[in-house]
């Protein structure tokens, strides 16, 4: 720690940030109360605030810390290229050393033929970079009107001004200006718990159908000659961790390819081993993108990172001069960053050296299978997920599935409790997230789901006593 920070007391930090630091998604209604939670040390899966109190952190930091906290080998791989080169730019014709190997062990472990990576600072301008090169991509192909992207409600596709615009989490956006709606089209999510009117019964066959022949619907109605490309994430991650009904993900790009689009597959999350895989798209979900957009686990979280991965096919139209002296005029200045890069071949190295994606792959469906133990209790709604991400969603009552109203603000009170027991999980409105370090054991399986199990039951009593519940 550097002399500066020595100098500060945990009370003198906790009031410089709530005077200073603009948070993401903070709640002003209790922000000047209540200031921030100060987490001061990370090792393992667990992390520690300023007063010393230790949690398990059942979100991987946010959904990224995939080889855990604190790992030295990191730390000296990031050192290392600090001390070798730090930084120099990657304009033109220069490049450095571990962006251009990175980049080739990306195209070797992204499926297909997506060989060719964009480096960016984040998912966020990854999602942004993307869409800009699609619309380049019909520019070059003469195809100028081609622009209509179609999202879905409760994605989540990140926070600057294109990719907020994507999101479908309509409820981020309130007082915000909108851009971009004469080309940004929402469908409804693949979400097998709350269905659209119209597929409450159907079986998931059918509810796939019902899905799929909305889209083409949309398509036909914006003009097929007028749409570029569909987003969607594997699994929807912020919005809920939302399943797609089977066939889904498949069904969709043989839509795309029928209507010359492309296929975006945002995997910041379901990437680097979550799911069990380095990439999800096709080795869970049998089909092959045209462009996979990633960040968080490429580097978990360690340096700030993010990449579109895209195909021989669009590369090959990109990396034409559009005109004499032209050139692909976009990138950021830390594209490629030098240090980010070594963070994430070192972080690549210790997923394959550790075999944590086989880990994965064991401790998953216990994970997936203890939490659904909690069935027994009165607000259990549904738990889904897939491997280690995982959402618990509660409700008044588990057998009619009846909502919870918004004010009796359970997801807080869960993330509330668990807190005081020593677990760190993300409340997201009547349900909280689980997506923990891909090192996560059995045993810390069993604790966090016990630890849930008594916040329940505090919380169900207190939900009672609030009238909420009878």
């Amino acid at each position: 720690m550097s002399a500066n920070m020595k100098e500060y007391s945990a009370k003198q930090i906790w009031e410089m940030d709530k005077k200073h630091f603009i948070h993401p998604y903070t709640n002003y209604a209790t922000f000047e109360d209540e200031g921030s939670q100060v987490v001061s040390k990370a090792e393992g899966m667990y992390i520690t605030d300023s007063n010393g109190r230790s949690y398990l952190d059942a979100i991987a930091g946010l959904w990224c810390v995939n080889i855990g906290h604190g790992r030295k080998e990191m730390a000296e791989a990031i050192a290392d290229q600090v001390l070798k080169m730090q930084y120099f730019n990657p304009f033109g014709h220069s490049t450095n050393e571990p962006g251009s190997i990175l980049a080739a062990k990306l195209a070797e472990l992204a499926p297909g033929d997506l060989n060719h990576v964009f480096y960016t600072c984040g998912g966020s301008t990854a999602v942004d970079s993307a869409i800009r090169l699609v619309h380049f991509y019909n520019n070059q192909r003469g195809k100028f009107n081609k622009k209509q992207i179609i999202s879905r409600n409760n994605a989540y596709h990140g926070s600057t001004y294109v990719a907020a615009n994507l999101t479908g989490i309509h409820a981020t956006k309130n007082s915000f200006d909108r851009i971009a709606d004469s080309w940004i089209n929402h469908i409804s999510a693949a979400d097998l718990f709350h269905r659209p009117i119209g597929a409450e019964h159907l079986n998931e066959v059918q509810f796939t159908q019902f899905l799929v022949d909305e889209f083409e619907n949309r398509i036909l109605q914006l003009g097929a000659d007028n749409v570029a490309a569909f987003i969607a994430e594997p699994i929807m991650g912020a919005g809920g961790v939302l399943i797609a009904p089977i066939g889904y993900h498949k069904a969709m790009h043989q839509i795309c390819q029928k209507y010359d689009m492309l296929y975006i597959a945002d995997e910041v999350v379901t990437a680097f081993g979550r799911l069990g895989h380095f990439f999800a798209s096709e080795a869970v979900f049998g089909m092959q993108p045209d462009i996979i957009i990633t960040a968080k686990g490429i580097s978990s979280g360690y340096i700030p990172l993010g990449a579109a991965i895209i195909s021989d096919g669009i590369y090959d139209v990109i990396s034409k001069p559009q005109c004499d002296g032209g050139l692909l005029s976009m990138g950021y200045t830390y594209t490629g960053h030098p240090v980010a890069c070594a963070a994430a071949l070192k972080n690549i190295e210790i997923i394959e050296n550790e075999n944590l994606l086989s880990h994965v792959q064991e401790v998953g469906p216990y994970f997936q299978d203890k939490i659904k133990t909690l069935a027994d209790l009165k607000i259990f709604g549904d738990a889904r997920g897939n491997h280690l991400m995982l959402a618990l969603e509660f409700v008044a009552d588990s057998d009619t599935k009846e909502a919870l109203p918004i004010e009796a603000d359970i997801g807080n009170r869960m993330f509330e409790q668990c807190r005081e027991l020593g677990l760190i999980v993300r409340p997201i409105g009547n349900l909280i997230v689980l997506s923990p370090p891909l090192i996560i054991t059995k045993d810390q399986i069993d604790d966090l789901t016990e630890i849930i199990r008594k916040s329940m039951l505090i919380v169900i009593e207190d939900l009672t006593k609030d009238e909420y519940l009878t």
